[in-house]
């Protein structure tokens, strides 16, 4: 049976955003925090870290509509984490999904706001989901996953991960390759597999089958920043909706600096190779992380 994966990221970026969109009318449109925050999260992302909690649940042959406050928190505090990226204190970028950059938009006070607001509001979109959806999981379950998804933005995983970056900056000694990982397992990766993984807790799949997915999550979530180094020099800016050869310019620490551009393609698809094999004993309801796993180092934004 064919599988059509670019039908399948439609249609659940279609039901991401709905439910998005109903989130943010839970605020007062008139106001320049909220027109900010909806700037930045119903921009024209790809939607991947909801998407992945979709597959993870329906790889789990259960009802993936109780992963969905999950993967709107996720992308919400996503959403955050590229506001505050984009400012001219961290990564200064005017871009982002092809529109102007919160703080461009708006200004710097209304970006930070907005991304404090949509980080906060995520925690509360978990435990009150009521408002929005009609089915969801049990409140020791939604627990669980408020946990979960505050270690993997917080200190312990997202956050670290990007002063680490910050930091590879001012220590131009320390490129090698195992550093580089470190960072964006934490930067990148902390998230990715924490939305596989929420999925899966979300729809309260055996722990086997977690632990067989977080392996595979772990790898997409490498080859992911790498393809990312990649297009920021191969990319195109108009696809990609932010400038490209920003990396270069700003003697960035990233994989084909460290690896070169050729070793770079090759560790992601190896990366790719082995997460396909950690599911390999799940039948077809994996199909869709499968195919994920291989658009991931094939997209071209």
């Amino acid at each position: 049976m064919n599988f059509n994966l670019q039908q399948y990221l439609k249609q659940n970026r279609k039901l991401a955003n709905q439910y998005l969109k109903l989130i943010l009318k839970q605020f007062s449109p008139e106001q320049e925090l909220t027109a900010a925050m909806s700037h930045s999260l119903m921009a024209s992302g790809k939607r991947l870290r909801p998407i992945l909690s979709i597959a993870a649940a329906q790889t789990c042959k259960k009802d993936f509509l109780y992963a969905l406050p999950a993967c709107c928190a996720i992308e919400m505090i996503h959403t955050y984490s590229l506001i505050h990226d984009d400012l001219p204190a961290m990564d200064d970028d005017d871009l982002r999904r092809g529109v102007p950059s919160c703080h461009k938009k708006f200004s710097e006070a209304t970006a930070i706001l907005a991304g404090d607001a949509l980080l906060t509001h995520a925690f509360n979109i978990i435990s009150n989901p009521e408002p929005v959806f009609k089915i969801y999981p049990d409140s020791h379950t939604r627990l669980l996953l408020i946990s979960k998804i505050s270690r993997a933005a917080g200190s312990h995983g997202m956050v670290e991960g990007q002063m680490m970056d910050m930091k590879s900056f001012q220590n131009r000694q320390k490129k090698d390759l195992a550093h580089l990982e470190k960072i964006h397992s934490l930067k990148t990766g902390e998230m990715i597999t924490l939305s596989v993984e929420a999925g899966a807790i979300s729809v309260g799949a055996d722990p086997e089958i977690i632990r067989q997915l977080v392996i595979y999550a772990d790898k997409i979530g490498l080859a992911f920043q790498i393809a990312d180094d990649i297009l920021n020099i191969e990319g195109d800016p108009e696809k990609m909706g932010k400038a490209a050869g920003s990396d270069i310019l700003n003697d960035k620490m990233t994989f084909p600096a460290i690896m070169g551009l050729d070793k770079s393609k090759k560790y992601a698809k190896k990366l790719v190779a082995e997460a396909i094999e950690a599911i390999a004993g799940f039948d077809e309801s994996a199909r869709p992380l499968r195919s994920i796993a291989s658009y991931i180092i094939n997209r071209d934004h």
